[in-house]
């Protein structure tokens, strides 16, 4: 149920939903002939909009995006490295005859695999159990990297952390670079942070100039989607602080409670 409230808060609170909500509301008041519709109407049209355009998805980004990019050439004490995932995949992708990460999960994967590549360090990979199997035949597959853990348990951040911090513990690694996207970091850090492991944040995808010119006020689906994920995390993280500062979390995922995978 906690998961399931929280999939529809998500439809309902960002983009496209929200905006599609309030167009869909001034619609219908304007056809009762109610003059409160206009303006839910327009607002809901224009951030729509807005928030599909590359300035303003790019100013978003800005604003959740913590961290630098990784140096790989200087790893520090890292033991391990630590994919999470996210962002999508196709369970069955008739082309690879078998199962593939798409887009912003890829992303992740094709980082993490090159700071594998770069340091020689080993991998584990993070995510609900499809999510996992996906990360692990693309990583083999396409990317020449064999995780040695496979942490496929995970519905969010929060159990990413404590279910990859038990593996990682059982093979007595404390120290570990986090691969995710840019702006999601800053709160996965924190999460891992909190189970007492010490990160080296990696970033994914950081904000760079991706549409130039005139093209930075055309509205498009890649922008809508990088302002989706910057307004998801931009909210995210106080809803973090509140979560762990009630217990809300433990009290929702028995699992947790009495250490079962």
């Amino acid at each position: 149920m906690y998961f399931t409230l929280k999939a529809l808060a998500r439809a309902f609170i960002l983009p496209p939903g929200a905006p599609l909500l309030l167009a869909v509301a001034g619609a219908y008041l304007v056809w009762r002939r109610r003059r409160a519709g206009w303006p839910l109407l327009v607002l809901g049209l224009a951030s729509l909009w807005l928030l599909s355009t590359p300035i303003v998805a790019d100013g978003l980004s800005r604003l959740a995006e913590r961290y630098p990019p990784f140096d790989a050439s200087r790893p520090g004490d890292a033991q391990a490295i630590v994919i999470l995932g996210g962002g999508g995949q196709r369970n069955f992708a008739p082309e690879y005859g078998g199962p593939v990460a798409e887009e912003i999960l890829l992303e992740r994967l094709t980082y993490g695999a090159y700071l594998s590549h770069r340091t020689g360090l080993p991998v584990l990979v993070s995510g609900a159990p499809a999510e996992a199997r996906v990360m692990q035949a693309t990583l083999s597959r396409n990317l020449g990297v064999e995780p040695r853990w496979i942490e496929g348990n995970s519905r969010d951040t929060y159990q990413n952390a404590r279910f990859s911090e038990r593996l990682l513990r059982e093979a007595g690694i404390t120290r570990i670079i986090l691969v995710t996207s840019s702006t999601h970091e800053w709160r996965a850090t924190q999460e891992f942070r909190a189970v007492g492991l010490q990160v080296t944040p990696a970033p994914a995808g950081v904000l760079s100039e991706r549409e130039t010119g005139v093209f930075r006020f055309v509205p498009g689906t890649a922008a809508l989607g990088r302002s989706t994920a910057a307004l998801y995390e931009l909210i995210g993280e106080p809803a973090r602080r509140i979560q762990a500062a009630l217990g809300v979390r433990e009290r929702f995922d028995p699992g947790l409670r009495h250490g079962a995978f």
